[in-house]
């Protein structure tokens, strides 16, 4: 008999733990009032404005909102990618445009929009200090003068052990990090998919994301095995070979997750080409 995926697993895109733990307006208050060390009580403040079907050269938005006039872009990352300013920006022309009436862009009055913030979220095994800033700027072939287009984003390290004072303001953040540290400290002892589900169990048995894990357990331990899959797929690329190459991993991420739920015999086809994105085809290939 396989393991039911809860129906909030049907999305338009290969999901993430993060974006799954942060996707509620409560959460992510809780993540917001952490980050900017305000005390925001009232999730209907928050109106989230993510743009589930956005994808531009294969890009995705994680999550975005809009509080007290401002809009914030928030992004998952498990590698350093220097290009989030330039991927940030085609994110927010496109959030601007659905914000927008056109219309108005041709009147003599001036279209008032939110002002814009961008984080990244970062969890990789590449060292990274607590905070760096990235500029678009970065980017141009010209440097010197001041430059007439800028976009400035911040990463923040969420591994344990790092930015503990953000941590300690959010506790889901804090207890996603202490899962992932889990993973990773097992997958060094066991198979993947051993590793993951000792520290589901470990965790739900200390408290950590416990009820969490309990509601969406099968869920997240295909996710974690694809995205630690994902991971260990981009580092065998070389760094020149990156952007060009993440099509290429996503799909070796993609095969080697589904063989694994294969392996594990707890999924269907259905639900292996839910979480993989492969089709059923494809995983019916794998299985023979």
């Amino acid at each position: 008999m396989t393991k039911k995926v809860p129906a909030a697993a049907n999305r338009n895109y290969k999901d993430t733990i993060f974006r799954m733990l942060f996707s509620d307006r409560e959460s992510l208050l809780s993540l917001y009032n952490a980050v900017n060390k305000r005390n925001y009580t009232n999730p209907n403040d928050l109106e989230i404005v993510t743009l589930e079907n956005a994808i531009y050269m294969g890009m995705k938005n994680d999550l975005a909102f809009i509080l007290d006039m401002n809009l914030y872009l928030y992004e998952h990352q498990s590698t350093v990618n220097p290009n989030i300013p330039l991927r940030d920006l085609f994110y927010i022309a496109a959030e601007y445009q659905k914000l927008i009436d056109r219309k108005s862009l041709y009147s003599s009055a001036i279209q008032k929009i939110p002002t814009p913030g961008f984080f990244v979220f970062y969890n990789g095994i590449e060292p990274l200090e607590d905070c760096r800033i990235s500029r678009l700027s970065d980017a141009f072939l010209h440097t010197g003068a001041e430059p007439a287009l800028e976009l400035i984003v911040t990463t923040l390290n969420i591994n344990e052990g790092h930015n503990c004072e953000l941590m300690q303001h959010c506790r889901k953040l804090k207890e996603y990090a202490q899962y992932v540290a889990k993973v990773r400290k097992y997958a060094e002892q066991l198979s993947l998919e051993d590793a993951v589900e000792r520290a589901v169990t470990e965790c739900i048995r200390e408290n950590i994301l416990a009820d969490f894990l309990k509601k969406n357990r099968a869920e997240v331990v295909a996710m974690s095995i694809f995205e630690y899959d994902k991971v260990e797929e981009e580092k065998k690329l070389r760094k020149a070979e990156f952007e060009a190459g993440i099509e290429r991993g996503e799909k070796q991420a993609s095969v080697k997750a589904a063989t694994r739920m294969l392996q594990m015999g707890s999924f269907s086809l259905e639900q292996i080409a839910e979480i993989s994105g492969l089709s059923v085809d494809e995983i019916k290939g794998l299985a023979e």
